[in-house]
């Protein structure tokens, strides 16, 4: 299993261009929002586009994730916000599903007016109704993204989302991405390879590595807990290059799309990849 280096890139113009963009980026895995991430509503791809769409990653041997809306907000308690919110989480599952793309990553969510423990529940009771509602759309993972703790949110622990998944009912289909600047963000250091080692054994211990279904390589504008979610280009933030290459050669992670969602388009984003595939053992 080799390492799968890749970034975020658009759909600007329409799904063809992503492989474009991906091979301008030298890109193993991609990471798209399949509509505008700033609008709740948004139109299916035509029978056409999808199947050009999934002949071109296919051809280019692409592993694909999207990316959920960041209007949704599952741990609300407002009963208008959750029906968007779950009605949006059910909707991009479908379109998910209908495009091939494996892995739907989403932030858990945030609610002012709760304790976290309640919150974390609240979460949990969104995402067992979305189950539900998608029993037909098992070939869709639905992937909690580790939070820097801005605010209200949850996520900023293993902890929080090993609850989450252990309440959810039918939470087979649950996996998790881990966000570099996210975490640095939240106090968790990984600038020594024994205290990202001691990271990523406290995550197997608390959520499983088998859970793991994706990595979001940032690095930090802002430094190390200031719960402040501001990414940098590699090399260029508070997380410094050491820490990068530490993940590039662990061998845990082989096989699992590691994303790069640093300021840029695909110039700014192939310096990146060129970067952390430097840092690679060969």
């Amino acid at each position: 299993m080799e390492i799968l280096l890749g970034a975020h890139v658009s759909t600007a113009g329409g799904l063809e261009n992503v492989c474009g963009h991906a091979r301008n980026t030298g890109s193993k895995a991609v990471q798209i929002f399949t509509k505008n991430q700033l609008r709740w509503s948004g139109e299916d791809p035509d029978f056409i586009e999808a199947s050009c769409f999934k002949k071109c990653v296919i051809d280019n041997n692409l592993i694909v994730a999207a990316h959920l809306s960041y209007l949704a907000n599952i741990g609300s308690t407002d009963e208008t916000i959750v029906k968007k919110s779950t009605d949006e989480f059910i909707n991009e599952i479908k379109r998910c599903s209908l495009l091939g793309i494996k892995y739907l990553i989403f932030h858990p969510g945030s609610n002012k007016y709760l304790t976290e423990a309640e919150t974390i529940r609240q979460i949990a009771l969104s995402l067992s109704y979305i189950i539900k509602q998608t029993a037909g759309y098992k070939d869709v993972f639905l992937v909690l993204e580790t939070t820097a703790g801005q605010g209200n949110q949850i996520g900023y622990k293993p902890e929080h989302l090993a609850k989450i998944i252990e309440l959810t009912e039918s939470g087979e289909r649950l996996g998790v991405c881990i966000d570099t600047c996210h975490i640095f963000a939240a106090g968790y250091d990984i600038r020594t390879f024994n205290k990202y080692n001691g990271f990523m054994e406290n995550f197997n211990d608390t959520v499983g590595l088998g859970r793991l279904k994706a990595m979001h390589i940032n690095d930090s504008l802002r430094p190390l807990g200031s719960k402040v979610d501001r990414h940098a280009s590699i090399d260029k933030g508070y997380i410094g290059r050491d820490a990068f290459g530490f993940i590039v050669n662990d061998i845990r992670l082989k096989g699992i799309p590691l994303i790069v969602e640093t300021p840029g388009g695909d110039k700014e984003h192939k310096a990146d990849l060129d970067i952390l595939n430097n840092l690679t053992r060969k």
